[in-house]
Formats: structure tokens, C-alpha cells, sequence
């Protein structure tokens, strides 16, 4: 019976190879004419490649594709002289810098649109900015507010928040309740004035919004068990800092980005 390459194989293979040839995922997308995050999904298994791109690969990372298909194919075999090694280039690792007027207006703009909800307290509020925050550098790999999240047991926290909140009580911009909700303590925030707008750009709004709509009426343990879920925060390490890049390893529901589909445009 005729062998069958899978995705899952290619993927596999493609890995092995770059590896072997000592290149990141940056520098080999760019070579073929892809996103890195679209090269990540092939990597996983995730979006199929077309004959175009698989034929630059194969320039690329020097591979017959006739060996590449076969069931025996093993990166191991394949022979590279040192003029055709390249040198390592470190994976681009993303570096959050908290802006904080940005996460202000933020935090203002959600508030305008959710503080009226009985539901949306801290912990309601803490994972409408995560994923706001991991949509945004999905679709755009760019930081919008740069908050460095951590993992922790009720899921991803933004970090530095606390001072930001106490900034805005004594300026006046919100101000803290504690309620009951539910028979359960609830920290709520109400905004006293509203969002700068200009401040936000019309990307970052419409991602905003997103989120909002999706999640803001979940229960805390709702929206706290649906991060839970969420490949940032599954391979990241309790009390550790959820590294942004992971965004791309995403899969549905979470995933809010079309990788099959963008490099063909």
C-alpha cells in the first residue's frame, strides 16, 4: 500500500530539518514567504502546505522531495557541510513593556462596557484584559498593552495592576467596591470617566470589543476555566510569566487567527 504522509509527519520533518540547519522559525518563514506564526502552525500539523511552498522549502532546507515523502525520510541521514550550516539565530522572544496610559484607557473602555454586570469583578476583569491582550499579539504581533501575565492557580494575572488600579481610585478616573456575589466577596470596579479614545487605535478596539462580547457576561469560574484551556497558560509554569509567542500555538475555539489562509492573500 502506497505510504501516506500526514500533516502531523510534514511538520515533524519541516522541525527536524530547520533544527539540522540551525535556523528559527523567523528566519525560515521569511525565506519560503510566510508569517513565522503560519510557519508554527505548520509545524504543529496545523495548516497544510502548498506545492509552492514546499518546493521552497526544499531549496531552502536542501532536501530531494522525493526523499522528504518517503516513509523512510530521517533528518539524521542527511549530510550538510559546514559552508551550508547557518548560524543560530536566536527565536525572537517577545519582551512585554507595560504602557501604562494605554492599559488606563483600557481598563476604562472595558469598564464602560461591563461594570454594570453583576458578574464582572477582578477576576472576570483580570482575564477580559489577558485575552484582549493574547488576541491582539496573535492576529497583529504586536503588544497592545504590554502587561506581563503570570500563571496562577484562578488563571493568568496581569502583573503591576494593583498600582495601576490605586493610581486611578486616588485621580479619581474609577472607583473600588467590595460586594457580595452570589453568597461569594466580589472586588468591582466603576469607571467615573470615560475612555480617550484617540488613545486607542481601531484594531485594538475591535479585539476589545471581541472580548467583551464573548466573555464579559461568564461567571468568574466560567471565564477562569476557559484560561485554563488556553495553550499559554497549559504549558506555561505555575507563578511563572506566560511568555506572549505561545498566542501562536493556539487551537480552536481559542485561536483567532486564520493562518490557513493569510499568506495566499
Amino acid at each position: 500500500m502506497m505510504f501516506q504522509i500526514s500533516q502531523d509527519q510534514i511538520g515533524e520533518r519541516i522541525v527536524a530539518l530547520r533544527k539540522r540547519k540551525q535556523l528559527s522559525q523567523e528566519d525560515l518563514a521569511k525565506r519560503i514567504g510566510i508569517s513565522r506564526p503560519s510557519l508554527t502552525q505548520i509545524e504543529l500539523g496545523k495548516r497544510s502546505l502548498n506545492v509552492l511552498e514546499l518546493q521552497k522549502l526544499a531549496q531552502v532546507l536542501r532536501f530531494s522531495l522525493d526523499d522528504f515523502m518517503s516513509e523512510n525520510f530521517s533528518a539524521e541521514t542527511l549530510s550538510f557541510s559546514e559552508e551550508e550550516k547557518i548560524e543560530t539565530a536566536a527565536e525572537r522572544i517577545s519582551v512585554p513593556s507595560l504602557n501604562v496610559g494605554k492599559m488606563k484607557n483600557i481598563l476604562l473602555y472595558i469598564l464602560e462596557h461591563c461594570a454594570g454586570k453583576p458578574n464582572v469583578g477582578e477576576t472576570v476583569l483580570y482575564k477580559l484584559l489577558y485575552f484582549s491582550d493574547f488576541n491582539y499579539y496573535e492576529l497583529y504581533e504586536e503588544q497592545m498593552t504590554g502587561a506581563t501575565y503570570r500563571k496562577l492557580p484562578f488563571g493568568p494575572v496581569p502583573q503591576n495592576l494593583d498600582s495601576i488600579l490605586n493610581d486611578m481610585i486616588e485621580s479619581n478616573q474609577i472607583q473600588r467596591l467590595k460586594t457580595d456575589y452570589h453568597g461569594y466577596p466580589q472586588t468591582r470596579y466603576i469607571p467615573l470617566q470615560k475612555a480617550d479614545l484617540t488613545e486607542l487605535m481601531a484594531s485594538e478596539k475591535e479585539v476589545i470589543d471581541r472580548v467583551i462580547e464573548q466573555m464579559s457576561d461568564w461567571s468568574a469560574s466560567a471565564v477562569s476555566n476557559y484560561s485554563h484551556k488556553d495553550i499559554p497558560w497549559i504549558v506555561s509554569k505555575e507563578g511563572e510569566d506566560i511568555n506572549y509567542e505561545l498566542a501562536f500555538y493556539r487551537e480552536p475555539p481559542f485561536s483567532v487567527r486564520n493562518y490557513q489562509e493569510e499568506d495566499a492573500l
